[in-house]
């Protein structure tokens, strides 16, 4: 307790003590009145000469008695301030005045039976101090009315201001906790701290790169927080640049003289800013990622108080900081992809939406649904890393193309959307499509080889084709489907029709699940002839597949789905079981080795299981591994790893592979030779044209030396004329498939086929 609390202690029992004394002296006779009123004249003298923060109202003139205590914790003098209640209504806090005059009154009343408040008066110096007042009422005889109230002030700034102080930090760390806005929680710590230290102005820096960045000055001008907003920091960037830039604290007494701040002054001075001291914000792992500044309009170094304050503004709002951080990386992660930098699915669906519910009834706009054509042969021969490098090319490539005013995500996997706003009809739609064709298709280098990519896309129009989210796309993706079935590289606006057309290909991927779950499709075996003999050299088996609804439907159209929808392992593990137990049967009862050809989808090759699904088949069924061959497409001719691992199990294994299709992909001799391809199937489209095309008759003369030169045996398909077959034994190639020896067959019709010498015609 210090002297000032004695001294009011020692006073009030004093008081206390003259009080009970009035009151026993109010018991006695009408003759000891004189008594009592000379015993409340020696209580108002005692304390009229007390020194310490004393007050007298006389209610009747409204005089008042101000004490020199009284007067010095306002930073008066004893002299000053006149002595009239006046002089307390112009110092207390206009938010105290009304409530302090109805406590009076009620004690004058009897309502109350005591008088103790608290409130602010202005000091000299401008700012407010907490202050306790007590009083006592004093009557001129027993049963008269209050004429007098007598009382004592307290300075209680230091333990309000405590009290204050965690009451509001408890506030900001109750912001913290609720997710308040980061600008809303600087306001208020700036208030706190600025609240402890009158004239004391703080600001809040972020650090962004290198840069600094407006976070929070409940006090600083608009215009100076304006100028340092984006500045790069530096070893001689005043005070918060500086700190930023070393880490470490900065104390800048003056900055018209400091050398910290010989490049700022004129920014700060105008706006009468003479020190400046900055603490770095850190974040919990130690990275500096902002600043904190105490400003004053006189130069300063802090005291003792104003630095602990200092350093306590900084760990305060480095909580605020990381959180803002951390929620700006979550939100990036939300809503930025971070292949491509273009905007997440979730975004771009959260901003249609929006803009749909915004809508006036007038808004028009076109979605533009984008997908790679191709993209999983590039992500299965060359590998995941250059997909992505293909994806981020296409994605800088379609923001080229698409307009400043539109909108660009990447939704998934090779699949795009572009928003065309202020779309009246589909012309916008169009012309943006048109550019985003044109530029995807300018060639590129993918692992040293020149690649030229290519996209479809699908326009669905709002509201036309419809008015939400989820028919939007799903009209777009339907005009996507038919730009893929039109050929590919290509744009087609949606039209009603094509929903049945949508609608028939989800039933028939709902149809083939069931089929390839229950084994409702077949196989057909179509022979391979030996050009030399005629006679039947293998055969390849073939899947087939009728609904009793769909009717008959072609692999063309039901193997893509089956990839798609996930059922290509295990349609293919069938294929293989009932293709080898067929083919282990047919050489149990045929003197030749009949070898079978199984296709195999590119993207189940490279899967992990294929090696020990086809070893486990082969032990199954019986088959003799050098009987069985395995088709898969060009694109697969690669040196990835992958490739040659599965090629060498193969191998080791006694399997045969096959390349199908030869001659449409981008395969390389060195690939071919690295692998020790079994045989090389050249392409349907080489055979039908080779007649008619002098060029394309050459080019299959050489693929066939080149497969020669490789060790290869060359199948020709799709031979249909015999102009075909005398060209293709001109040439010396070793085996031929075709209508002109046979359609595919059922598996009772083989041991027919096997008894034919020829099946040249």
């Amino acid at each position: 307790m210090n002297s000032n609390q004695l001294n009011e202690a020692a006073l009030l029992a004093e008081i206390e003590r003259l009080k009970s004394q009035l009151a026993k002296l109010e018991q006695s006779q009408s003759a000891n009145v004189a008594r009592l009123y000379q015993t409340e004249e020696r209580l108002a003298v005692a304390m009229r000469g007390a020194s310490d923060g004393l007050w007298e109202w006389d209610l009747a003139s409204n005089e008042v008695y101000y004490s020199p205590r009284w007067k010095a914790m306002l930073g008066y003098e004893e002299h000053e301030l006149e002595s009239h209640f006046g002089t307390w209504e112009s110092l207390v806090h206009k938010g105290d005045h009304a409530y302090v005059l109805s406590c009076v009154q009620s004690y004058l009343e009897g309502s109350a039976t005591s008088f103790e408040v608290e409130m602010r008066m202005q000091h000299k110096q401008g700012h407010y101090v907490y202050v306790r007042s007590r009083a006592f009422k004093v009557a001129p005889s027993p049963h008269a009315a209050p004429s007098r109230l007598i009382g004592t002030h307290v300075n209680i700034s230091d333990q309000k201001k405590s009290e204050l102080f965690e009451e509001q930090s408890n506030n900001i760390l109750e912001m913290i906790a609720k997710g308040k806005p980061a600008s809303d929680i600087y306001i208020e710590i700036g208030l706190l701290y600025e609240e402890r230290h009158p004239g004391l102005r703080c600001s809040m820096l972020e650090l962004s790169g290198n840069r600094l960045l407006h976070g929070g000055a409940p006090s600083l001008p608009k215009a100076y927080c304006e100028a340092v907003h984006g500045l790069e920091n530096g070893p001689d960037v005043g005070s918060c640049g500086t700190s930023t830039y070393t880490g470490k604290r900065v104390l800048v007494e003056n900055i018209e003289t400091d050398p910290k701040w010989a490049k700022l002054k004129e920014i700060a001075m105008p706006f009468g800013m003479r020190c400046c001291w900055s603490e770095p914000i850190r974040s919990s792992a130690g990275e500096v990622i902002g600043a904190f500044g105490m400003y004053y309009d006189h130069p300063a170094l802090p005291t003792s108080d104003e630095l602990i304050d200092l350093i306590a503004a900084a760990r305060i709002t480095s909580i605020v900081m990381e959180r803002e951080k951390n929620l700006r990386r979550i939100t990036d992660l939300a809503y930025t992809d971070p292949l491509t930098r273009l905007s997440s699915r979730a975004h771009f669906y959260s901003t249609v939406e929006t803009l749909i519910a915004l809508n006036s009834g007038h808004l028009q706009f076109s979605l533009l649904y984008i997908d790679l054509d191709n993209f999983k042969g590039v992500n299965d021969s060359l590998g995941h890393d250059v997909g992505d490098l293909l994806l981020q090319e296409v994605a800088a490539r379609l923001k080229r193309a698409h307009r400043e005013e539109d909108y660009i995500a990447r939704l998934s996997g090779d699949e795009f959307c572009i928003l065309v706003t202020d779309s009246l009809d589909n012309r916008n739609a169009s012309y943006v499509a048109s550019r985003c064709i044109q530029m995807v298709a300018e060639s590129m280098e993918l692992m040293g080889r020149k690649y030229t990519p290519s996209c479809s896309i699908g326009v669905a129009h709002y509201p036309d084709n419809g008015q939400n989210l989820q028919t939007l796309l799903k009209a777009a993706d339907t005009a996507l489907y038919a730009a893929k079935a039109s050929g590919k590289n290509c744009f087609v606006l949606y039209e009603p029709e094509m929903t049945a057309s949508a609608e028939y290909r989800f039933k028939v991927e709902q149809c083939l699940r069931e089929a390839v779950e229950l084994q409702q499709l077949n196989l057909v075996y179509q022979p391979k002839v030996d050009l030399t003999t005629g006679a039947v050299a293998g055969f390849e088996a073939l899947c087939r597949w009728s609904h009793s609804q769909l009717g008959p439907i072609s692999p063309i159209e039901f193997i893509p789905i089956a990839e798609q929808i996930g059922v290509i392992k295990p349609l293919t593990a069938w294929v293989l079981t009932c293709a080898c137990r067929q083919a282990a049967h047919w050489n149990q009862i045929s003197d030749a080795d009949i070898s079978l050809a199984v296709n195999i989808s590119p993207s189940h090759f490279l899967d992990s299981d294929l090696v020990g699904l086809v070893s486990g088949v082969l032990q199954e069924t019986g088959l003799p591994p050098y009987l069985l061959e395995l088709e898969v497409t060009e694109a697969l001719v690669q040196t990835d790893q992958l490739n040659l691992v599965t090629f060498g199990s193969l191998k080791a294994m006694g399997v045969k592979v096959a390349i199908d299709d030869f001659g449409t992909g981008y395969s390389s001799f060195a690939s071919l030779s690295h692998l020790h391809v079994d045989s090389l199937k050249i392409d349907k489209y080489f055979v039908d044209d080779m007649l008619n095309d002098t060029k394309v008759k050459k080019l299959v003369g050489s693929m066939i030396e080149m497969g020669h030169s490789l060790d290869c045996k060359v199948i020709a398909e799709g031979i249909e004329l015999r102009d075909q077959l005398e060209i293709l034994q001109t040439f010396g190639c070793d085996g031929a498939q075709g209508y002109l020896f046979s359609r595919p067959v059922e598996e009772d019709q083989v041991p027919d086929l096997l008894q034919k010498a020829t099946l040249f015609t």
